[in-house]
């Protein structure tokens, strides 16, 4: 009985001092950097100058690089990154992005396929030699694939809301 007691007490005594450890000590660049990309937009789009959303957030907390490099994320991104990295180097807000998403026109499609592995978030369906189309619910407007068409069937259209 009396290790019983003794081992809760350990326990306890542990818990305590990670309880104060995590209170004392700041949280390490990892969760910085989980914390920024939770704040960008998950587009995946590259316009950043980064293949995606979560090497940006490691180059905003590793590399210092300015805030306001999101076009998709607009002032509300830009607005909250501020907010979590006060000391940071911000730029100015970027304008706020024109909601839009890429269309095919599918009689002049020729499935070359040329498109589809760079979507970054698989919004365009279709197999090669066949008729591709763009699934306008899952597309992010990133317009990636708009240089990859050899036919230029593909468009970016404005949407009024998404």
């Amino acid at each position: 009985m009396t290790a019983l007691i003794a081992s809760i007490a350990l326990v306890g005594l542990i818990g305590l001092i990670l309880a104060f450890a995590l209170k004392r000590w700041p949280s390490s660049d990892n969760d910085l950097v989980l914390q920024v990309n939770a704040l960008l937009p998950q587009t995946q789009c590259a316009q950043c100058g980064y293949p995606g959303c979560l090497p940006y957030a490691r180059a905003i907390v590793e590399n210092k690089v300015r805030l306001d490099q999101c076009p998709p994320g607009g002032a509300q991104t830009h607005s909250a990154l501020v907010r979590l990295l006060p000391d940071h180097p911000a730029g100015s807000a970027p304008p706020e992005p024109a909601a839009a998403i890429a269309l095919i026109d599918e009689a002049r499609c020729i499935g070359c396929y040329l498109c589809i592995p760079v979507c970054p978030v698989d919004a365009i369906v279709g197999a090669k030699g066949f008729m591709h189309t763009v699934l306008t619910k899952e597309c992010t407007g990133c317009g990636l694939c708009v240089p990859t068409c050899p036919v230029d069937c593909i468009a970016m259209e404005t949407v009024p809301t998404r």
